[in-house]
Parts: structure tokens; sequence; C-alpha cells
């Protein structure tokens, strides 16, 4: 099976956000990136794991200037056979969902798995694009997945339950917790990563269709009030004042 995994850089949670220019753009100077987890953990080791069962061939592809090499570098380490990048910045969910569509279209994959979200956007928004740019049949918040064939049984978790799906490959599948395990890359596997194949192919013309206006930080939490557990009556009170809860 032909495997196409989307990988996306995302900042690492202990690196300190702040924004340049008005607010109107992220500033990435200091701050350390790493693979965005849903990706990495959940799409990329399950392609992993059928090709290990069934044999294949798994590929790495991002939308990202040469930055991004590090980053391609350590999911190549993971165990990719190759990686692809497509070089320039996305703008959005649309334009980085486009250009990969643009490139899978000419090489025919059987399966194309992406994390549910980023971890920086958390949009949900790249699957159900790429997809739609494919004509493929799309399942989101995947928490299973197995390969009989060209058929492709997917569990996901609903309200009150867990809905399971039959579609028939080529599809497009966003993963989410539990559909795999993560997987620390080695040493055999950091010293494979150098030499594995990174090609680096030029964009498309795509349309931009949103920009951003302006980034603000979260406002601080306040601090913490302490009830008096007889207290009922007041607890009520500020859980319907302040809180806004009931």
């Amino acid at each position: 099976m032909k495997i196409l995994v989307c990988i996306s850089k995302a900042p690492d949670t202990t690196s300190k956000i702040s924004f340049s220019d008005g607010n109107t753009k992220f500033d990435e100077n200091g701050v350390q990136f790493i693979v965005n987890p849903y990706d990495e953990w959940y799409a990329l080791v399950r392609a992993l794991e059928i090709k290990e069962a069934d044999g294949g061939q798994v590929t790495i592809i991002t939308v990202g200037g040469a930055a991004d090499d590090a980053v391609i570098r350590k999911a190549l380490a993971i165990g990719a056979d190759d990686a692809v990048r497509i070089d320039v910045e996305p703008k959005d969910a649309y334009s980085a969902a486009m250009q990969i569509a643009n490139y899978a279209k000419e090489n025919a994959y059987d399966l194309v798995l992406t994390g549910k979200e980023t971890i920086n956007y958390n949009g949900s928004q790249f699957g159900g694009m790429l997809a739609e740019g494919l004509e493929m049949p799309f399942v989101s918040l995947a928490t299973k997945l197995n390969v009989a064939g060209n058929t492709l049984t997917i569990e996901r978790e609903i309200i009150g339950g867990v809905q399971e799906i039959q579609v028939e490959a080529p599809a497009v599948i966003s993963c989410a917790k539990g559909m795999a395990e993560q997987r620390i890359p080695n040493m055999r596997g950091i010293m494979a990563a150098r030499t594995k194949p990174l090609n680096v192919v030029a964009a498309q013309d795509i349309e931009d269709l949103t920009s951003f206006v302006s980034y603000e930080m979260p406002g601080e939490k306040s601090a913490v009030k302490m009830i008096d557990p007889e207290n009922m009556d007041e607890l009520v009170s500020l859980l319907h004042s302040e809180a806004k809860v009931i």
C-alpha cells in the first residue's frame, strides 16, 4: 500500500509565544518547532504499522520553507521511507491542502493520513479540504484503522458511543487519540534519516482565501476563589454571576 502522511510543524508547548508587526505576524524567533503531535503520534505511526504488517511505502509531505527540513528529518527518523516538501509557506489550511492535493493527484496514493488538527491552530479544517481537493472519501477523528485489501474499516468516537465505518481506498483519514502509540526515534533511525530522500518540489499557484488580521494573547487567569464547603449559596451565586456556567 502506498501511503501519504501529511505533517506540519508546531511550536513546542514550552515555547514562549509572541507576535510582531503590530500583532499581525507570529514571531518565530527563538521558537523550538516539533512535528505536530497528532500527525506524528497517530497518523505517521499508524501508517508505519500498516506498512510493517502488509508491506508498502510511507511518504511524508509538508508545505513550508527550508527551515522545516529539521522537522521533516525527525519524522523520517521515526521510520518513513521518504519525504516531500512543497517549497512555499502556507497561508492557511486551504492553501496547504490544495498544494498537497495537486501533488498527490499525480502520484496515486492508496491512503492519505493526517492528524485531526494542529496544536497551534486547532482548526480541524485541513483533512476535509484535502479530501475535497483529491475527490476522495473522508473520515475524520478516526481512533482505529484496519486494512484488508482495499477495504478500510475505521472507528470514530461519537456522542454516546463508537461509530464503525467501511470505505474503499483511496481515502483521506484524519487521526485522533487511540489510533497508535507514540514512537521514539532510535539511533539507527536518526542516522538513516540523514540519507533518506527529501524531495523539494515547486509550489502551485493557489488563490489566497483568507488573511490574518491580528493575533492576541489570552487574558490572564483570575485568582482561585476558595469557598467554604458549607456555603453553597455563595458557590451557586459565583457560578452564575462570574463563571456564567449556570
